[in-house]
């Protein structure tokens, strides 16, 4: 939530977490990371009469079909160790070369309004997963995500510098041309 409000404080957007507000999380039924963020913004938008904002991420693995995919968090298993996530990678990819080690974030960001209309985002950041993880930087997947061009991993980056290349960064970035920038900038 800290992320996004610095992103939005420029153009002088007010934000309230979910969980500010006390809402049900839905129910993530989504196939795509685009759907389950249309999920969560929609229900917020319905609940609170406001606009809303929702994202969906996790990492994709390319040898492994996309997987972990939409159940990025659910491969880190009820107590959310995202140890036992990376170990699970690791094993699916022992069997292949450093260089076929690929695969990428993903973030999609919904901005949903009340009447039903939204505007979706999907931004990405390719790179190598490596092993054993590196850095105790960031979360989730970050200590074995090396970003294309990187000798490091996000989780021993910098967290300005993750930012400015993240998956979440791209998509806010396409949020920020799209909907509050006019014409003159």
């Amino acid at each position: 939530m800290q992320e996004i409000r610095r992103l939005l404080r420029p153009y002088a957007v007010e934000t309230v977490s979910a969980a500010e507000l006390k809402l049900e999380e839905p129910e993530e039924t989504g196939d795509t990371f685009i759907a389950n963020a249309r999920l969560k913004a929609h229900a917020a938008a319905k609940a609170t009469g406001m606009p809303a904002l929702s994202d969906d991420s996790g990492l994709c693995v390319d040898v492994l079909r996309g997987a972990p995919g939409i159940y990025s968090a659910r491969w880190a298993g009820e107590t959310k160790d995202f140890r036992i996530a990376m170990e699970k990678v690791e094993e699916s990819l022992k069997e292949y070369d450093p260089d076929e080690r690929t695969g990428h974030f993903t973030c999609a960001l919904c901005l949903a309004w009340p009447d039903g209309h939204d505007e979706v985002f999907e931004g990405q950041v390719h790179g190598l997963l490596v092993w054993p993880p590196r850095g105790d930087k960031g979360f989730g997947y970050d200590p074995i995500f090396q970003a294309k061009g990187e000798t490091i991993t996000f989780g021993e980056m910098d967290p300005d510098r993750k930012h400015a290349m993240s998956h979440r960064a791209d998509a806010f970035q396409q949020m920020i041309d799209a909907c509050f920038k006019s014409s003159d900038d």
